[in-house]
């Protein structure tokens, strides 16, 4: 929420607009933006024209009625639906337009922002920033939608007013030319009135409805912490549930809400407030013109015609400049939404700075793994490694251990290249040639076969081999799951996924595996049975492990080892194996003594007190 705020002294609503709108304009789709914006603005001038007819067709029907012509009248009768029909193709033929745009727009800016955010791992590092925009989810979801088409509704209205007020300003001059308000003789004094009370009702909506610009920042703000606390519990359910913490979850749930339900009320009240001027306004500009001119009407310098025309005329000219006043809740809307935008652009712009500001250089292509006077940081700037020096050849495989927050993890993402602070430089393989496991492999939505393939596509390898692959792993039973969709990441357990990542290694076959804990969920036989698939299957894989097991030395060359900030290097032989963690050990089955049941005591034999329990 500080970094919204924060952010509205550094981009203005239609700042922002505009800079969203260059982006599509001049990008591969900036045809298709051009030409559903000039369609829209053939449409709105056709509009235009068709008031200007309707207003005209008003004054030949009240005249013909006042001299009681019939014909006259039949005419103008029979020539009603035709532009009653117009009106309303037209009105169909704007609203089309402006919904193609507006979703062309919207299409075009979500693409825009999710391939930003997750290309280059800028998700990963806008979660590293202190004051990155909160929830981009919804940002990307729900703020482009409103944004844009808000922004499409409001930028076709200010052109109707702008238009609409040039067509009947003239209309109105030269009606009321002849017309003293009031008995007072001004020219064009309609045109002076309207302008006056155009401008009193915009003034006013301002200093009333001005509070509503940042209610609405803080009510989509509250909106995104309460969606945000929803998905929470949703993702944490099992947890909550085997701790008992619903009653508190329910209570943190309803304080966030309670956000809402506060901003909210704020909202509505300045809604209402607003309301008052706005029924009154319109109702006295409607009103306002005639009762002006209505002297001139009686004492016969205008026909009835004229009068219903120069009433038309007035309100339209009033309308168009009180733009401000009518759409200023939407204004207040939009500009929340467009901030929110500009504040994930903000951040996405910093999450690639911080990607591009360390001083870690990666060599790409080098046929090997090497790390060169290498110094990885904390955020906080603690150092993890100093001066690193390390080579891994193609074949190799090599272990590195570490006591708990040493920097085995910073090293693994080192090397994936999304680590930022540190100095020094990586020379590593080509990207395409490497595969890597994190501690929880990441399982994408859709088929089973989907998640086992990734990154590559779901039609990449044939079902026979993704089957041997599930086999081979330790998971025959998924293997006839292939084309089953579901969230496997909460349906399979921690130790079923890490076998799916070993599944993964099968297909891909990549030159290097990079492990960070990828057999931590696993017992020591199905790491063991894993592990081996590097002495067999993945032969000649360079392996590089994180993890501190002992039973992982046995399947690696050598051992690097984190100790103070230095690697230390040797062979898993000449190491002494690191304690393990202490955990409750359970033998197999056949490796029990065999057990017999003991005899059941005779019921008869039983005090009765015990009979009856």
């Amino acid at each position: 929420m500080a970094s919204d705020r924060a952010d509205r002294s550094r981009h203005g609503a239609l700042r922002s607009t505009l800079h969203l709108a260059r982006s599509w304009y001049g990008s591969g789709e900036r045809r298709l933006a051009w030409g559903l914006t000039a369609l829209v603005i053939l449409c709105t001038l056709a509009q235009i024209a068709t008031a200007l007819g309707l207003n005209a067709w008003n004054g030949a029907f009240f005249s013909a009625l006042e001299r009681r012509d019939q014909s006259g009248l039949a005419w103008q009768a029979w020539l009603f639906p035709l532009l009653a029909l117009l009106t309303m193709a037209l009105a169909v033929a704007q609203l089309w337009a402006r919904q193609i745009l507006a979703l062309s727009w919207r299409r075009w800016l979500v693409e825009h922002l999710q391939g930003r955010w997750v290309r280059d791992g800028r998700n990963y590092h806008m979660a590293l920033l202190p004051e990155a925009a909160d929830n981009p989810d919804q940002r990307i979801s729900e703020n482009t939608r409103w944004a844009t088409a808000v922004s499409v509704e409001l930028g076709t209205s200010l052109f109707y007013a702008a238009v609409n007020l040039v067509t009947f300003v003239g209309l109105l001059w030269s009606l009321s030319t002849a017309i003293p308000p009031a008995g007072l003789a001004l020219p064009g004094g309609m045109l002076g009135i309207a302008l006056l009370y155009a401008a009193g009702g915009t003034l006013l909506t301002w200093l009333v409805g001005r509070p509503l610009i940042g209610i609405h920042i803080d009510r989509n703000q509250a909106e995104s912490e309460h969606r945000f606390a929803l998905i929470r519990q949703r993702e944490q359910a099992e947890a909550v549930a085997m701790l008992g913490g619903g009653a508190d979850e329910a209570r943190r749930l309803d304080q966030a809400f309670a956000r809402v339900v506060g901003v909210m009320q704020r909202m509505l009240r300045q809604e209402r407030q607003l309301m008052w001027i706005a029924s009154g306004y319109g109702m006295v500009a409607a009103t306002l013109p005639l009762l002006l001119a209505s002297p001139s009407y009686f004492a016969g310098a205008i026909g009835l015609g004229t009068l219903v025309q120069l009433g038309q005329a007035f309100a339209e000219v009033v309308r168009a400049l009180s733009w401000l006043q009518e759409h200023w809740p939407q204004v207040a809307d939009w500009r929340s939404h467009m901030e929110r935008l500009m504040a994930l652009e903000d951040s996405l712009e910093a999450a690639g700075r911080l990607a591009g500001k360390g001083g870690i250089a990666i060599e790409e292509d080098a046929g090997l793994l090497a790390l060169d006077a290498l110094t990885l940081r904390s955020p906080a700037g603690r150092v993890l490694l100093e001066e690193a020096e390390a080579e891994i050849r193609p074949g190799e495989r090599v272990l590195i251990q570490g006591g708990s927050g040493c920097g085995k993890s910073a090293l693994f993402r080192a090397a994936a290249g999304l680590w930022p602070w540190g100095e020094g430089r990586i020379r590593r393989p080509a990207r395409a040639e490497m595969l890597l496991l994190p501690q929880r492999p990441y399982l994408p939505l859709g088929p089973l076969r989907a998640a086992v393939c990734y990154p590559a596509p779901p039609d990449r390898f044939g079902d026979a081999a993704i089957a041997a692959a599930l086999t081979r792993c330790g998971l025959a039973g998924l293997a006839s799951r292939l084309d089953e969709a579901g969230r496997w990441d909460r349906s399979l357990s921690l130790g079923e996924q890490q076998r799916l990542g070993f599944a993964r290694l099968l297909l891909h076959r990549p030159r290097w595996a990079l492990l960070d804990e990828a057999t931590s969920a696993l017992d020591e036989i199905a790491e063991a049975g894993l592990m081996r698939l590097f002495e067999q299957e993945l032969a000649g894989v360079g392996l590089v492990s994180t993890g501190d097991r002992p039973g992982l030395l046995r399947w690696h060359d050598r051992v690097l080892r984190l100790e103070g900030g230095r690697l230390v290097g040797a062979s898993p032989a000449a190491l002494p194996p690191l304690p393990a963690p202490g955990r409750l050990r359970v033998a197999h089955a056949h490796a029990l003594p065999e057990q017999r049941p003991a005899p059941r005591p005779d019921r008869a034999a039983l005090p009765a007190r015990a009979q009856a329990l």
